[in-house]
């Protein structure tokens, strides 16, 4: 979904996406905008990795939507406190 837009969609996609992520794992959390809109978007790039993965996206092209990167941000959220408490 996001490849069809341009960088600026991208960007408050991530926003979105990332501050959604946050507002459902609160704790604390590096960064400010910067790191909330690279948190959305990479949430919407593993979500489309592990669709493509696991079959859920049949054409190379498709890419995951909306629900999918707040899922993906939560899950990179959640990974990142599990490096985290090991140190």
């Amino acid at each position: 979904m996001l490849a069809d837009y341009g960088w600026l969609a991208w960007i408050v996609i991530g926003f979105l996406a990332g501050g959604i992520a946050k507002f459902l794992m609160p704790g604390k959390d590096p960064g400010g905008c910067v790191v909330t809109i690279l948190l959305g978007i990479g949430g919407a790039m593993v979500a489309g990795f592990l669709g493509r993965a696991l079959g859920w996206y049949r054409e190379p092209t498709d890419g995951a939507g909306f629900l999918a990167a707040i899922v993906g941000a939560v899950l990179i959220l959640f990974v990142y406190r599990l490096v985290l408490k090991r140190r």
